[in-house]
């Protein structure tokens, strides 16, 4: 499944690079690019554990930047 989210408060592309690797490095994600400039997080991951691996995902977005959410 390959899903596109709006990313709130993320202020640093330092950190926007840092969480596209964390994401990727989750079990079961086939891609993830985390983009500073459109403020947007695209997942694909596997269909029968994406939302919890959009949880896990929004877990290491707040490790890094603890503003920034993940908009649903």
């Amino acid at each position: 499944m390959r899903k596109t989210f709006k990313l709130q408060d993320l202020d640093c592309a330092n950190c926007a690079a840092k969480m596209e690797n964390g994401i990727r490095d989750i079990d079961g994600v086939k891609s993830a690019t985390v983009s500073f400039m459109t403020q947007k997080l695209v997942l694909e991951a596997d269909d029968t554990r994406f939302d919890a691996i959009l949880e896990e995902a929004a877990r290491v977005c707040r490790k890094i930047e603890p503003d920034c959410t993940i908009v649903r």
